[in-house]
């Protein structure tokens, strides 16, 4: 099918070259993914999340928190200081937090197993929030994107010239574009988040150093998982050497977001 392979590659070639962006840290992306359709999907994930997973009903938790994430929030520049972020906070053990297209924050309250003060917790969300700025999940959703083409002639081989056929085949192989929000970040995503995730607490008031003991504690929790090279995430002795290396730029936004009266008092 050297007619197909021409077309294909031509396609994606013009794709790439007209959906050029920079990453806040100015990493080249390449992003074409509908973001509105990306904000609808993560809505949905959402919400669906919510009605199936036990809500925490703690109040003094749940305020605690909305302190920290709201404070960050605040921080945000243009266009995501206008969403009207949600969060939930989840009645689980799961160490883990996130962050959604279109302003969705979700927290597990076992995150506080690892996140032991509210330094430590501004640097989870405002990783978490920092997915979402940079676009991580719409530069993720590309990258399934770019396979378009190849889906569509796959389609047509599949359906044997059917129209049907070929429809469904091709809703098949594309089922798994479509849940691009709910992939592993990759190694790179995960190191830019850490970084300006870092800004966005310090900017906040919250001391950035506090990410150093957050991810040690981390490891503590997660003893016995897998190697770097078997993993997307950077490994915690790595991670604490990247945010240990930005501590000079961070560590200066915190002591101006103090003198600034920038002080955060959120209490468990």
């Amino acid at each position: 099918m050297p007619g197909f392979r021409i077309l294909s590659m031509s396609l994606l070639a013009l794709l790439v070259l007209s959906a050029c962006a920079t990453s806040p840290t100015g990493r080249k992306q390449v992003i074409f993914a509908s973001d509105a359709e990306l904000e609808a999907q993560a809505a949905q994930a959402f919400a669906q999340m919510k009605a199936s997973t036990p809500l925490l009903t703690d109040r003094a938790t749940i305020d605690y928190i909305a302190c920290v994430a709201n404070a960050i929030v605040d921080e945000l520049e243009p266009p995501h200081d206008g969403l009207n972020w949600e969060m939930a906070i989840f009645d689980e053990d799961a160490i883990n937090a996130f962050a959604m297209p279109g302003g969705k924050i979700g927290v597990f309250k076992g995150i506080l197993k690892a996140a032991q003060d509210q330094d430590q917790l501004a640097a989870v969300i405002g990783h978490e929030i920092a997915h979402v700025t940079a676009r991580h999940s719409a530069e993720r959703a590309s990258r399934v994107v770019t396979t378009g083409v190849g889906i569509q002639v796959a389609a047509i081989l599949l359906g044997g010239g059917h129209s049907g056929a070929t429809y469904t085949a091709y809703e098949a192989l594309n089922a798994g574009a479509s849940l691009g929000i709910m992939l592993p970040f990759n190694r790179g995503q995960e190191s830019e988040a850490d970084i300006v995730g870092l800004e966005y607490m310090a900017r906040a008031g919250f001391d950035p150093r506090a990410s150093v003991p957050l991810w040690q504690n981390m490891a503590k929790e997660n003893e016995g998982g897998p190697p770097e090279f078997l993993s997307t995430h950077p490994s915690s002795e790595r991670r604490i050497d990247q945010l240990v290396s930005q501590f000079g730029s961070s560590l200066k936004l915190y002591n101006e977001a103090q003198a600034a009266g920038k002080r955060p008092n959120c209490q468990r």
